[in-house]
């Protein structure tokens, strides 16, 4: 398992691990365990997300009409949502939505009802939060599919304001053009999250960095179609930091360059992937460069269980 541990591609992860047994190993956490896991942590790194998003724009969580929650690492009810507006005391007449379940494209489909629901009220403010938990679904065996796994993926939460109303005194991303989605359904156990012995595993076909290179083009080119855009029109690249063998596969599909996912790989070299906040972690990124000017076009790419490929098309 060594050789997967200490992934060249990947430097440093966030992870919140039990306290090691003498001998160093990591203790086997019950299922309850991990599901109190993933909601002290979720809670923790999501509210400290959403806080840092806020005073970026500068605005309250009274502020907030309506958000978005994005999580697979754990299942609760109430949900997410519920406990962040008690935590932070948000309006009671705000409107949520939880996205359970999406895994790792799920950040573009939690940020899609957000951006419809200020389309439809241009005064509102909307909120999207992708936490995850990876840690909380850890199985410890001695398998290679689990060493994969456990080698990958971090712990993170990221948040983004939504709005059709300028913030003019703040750093501010894309205008969201539109959406789209691609799957493939004969490749939907590719993905998938499986049920035994009381636990939650997370199962990776080895084929899916092909298979997503595969299809990557036909969802992206099928958006700056709508959008009467071309390839040469697009100056930023967002994906999502799936691994290193996936981000050369759409690389070398969509015929873009490693200067193109600086973004994506830096995510997966400081922080692992990151499930649904992995997007958002390079779009910041994104947005610390200063280098996108107006007029400038941006494609989003996330990948996940179903098999999916989801994309989304912005202008600066």
């Amino acid at each position: 398992m060594w050789e997967y541990v200490t992934n060249s591609h990947i430097k440093s992860r966030h992870l919140c691990l039990p306290k090691p047994n003498p001998d160093g190993s990591i203790p086997d956490e019950s299922p309850g365990e991990l599901l109190d896991k993933h909601q002290r942590v979720a809670l923790d790194i999501g509210q400290s997300a959403i806080k840092k998003a806020l005073k970026k724009a500068g605005l309250t969580p009274q502020d907030i009409d309506y958000m978005a929650v994005v999580s697979t690492t754990g299942l609760l009810c109430p949900s997410l949502t519920a406990h962040y507006i008690k935590a932070l005391g948000m309006r009671p007449d705000i409107q949520r939505i939880d996205i359970v379940g999406m895994g790792c494209n799920g950040g573009l489909n939690g940020m899609q009802p957000v951006v419809n629901f200020c389309a439809v009220h241009p005064e509102a403010i909307g909120l999207l939060l992708c936490v995850e938990v990876c840690s909380a679904m850890y199985v410890i065996d001695e398998t290679i599919t689990t060493a994969v796994v456990n080698s990958l993926f971090g712990d993170g939460a990221a948040a983004a304001v939504i709005s059709a109303k300028p913030f003019p005194l703040v750093p501010t991303g894309p205008k969201i053009l539109g959406f789209t989605s691609h799957i493939i359904p004969e490749a939907i156990d590719a993905i998938r999250l499986d049920f035994e012995e009381t636990k939650y595993s997370l199962y990776l076909d080895k084929q899916i960095p092909y298979l997503l290179g595969l299809n990557v083009n036909t969802p992206v080119d099928n958006l700056l179609w709508r959008f009467s855009r071309k390839r040469r029109d697009i100056k930023h690249w967002i994906i999502h930091s799936g691994g290193r063998k996936v981000i050369d596969s759409l690389k070398y599909s969509l015929n873009i360059t490693e200067h193109d996912v600086r973004y994506t790989t830096s995510i997966l070299q400081n922080y692992g992937n990151l499930s649904s906040a992995s997007f958002l972690f390079s779009h910041e990124k994104l947005l610390e460069e200063d280098v996108a000017q107006t007029g400038d076009s941006v494609v989003m790419i996330t990948m996940g269980p179903g098999s999916t490929i989801e994309c989304c098309l912005g202008e600066f």
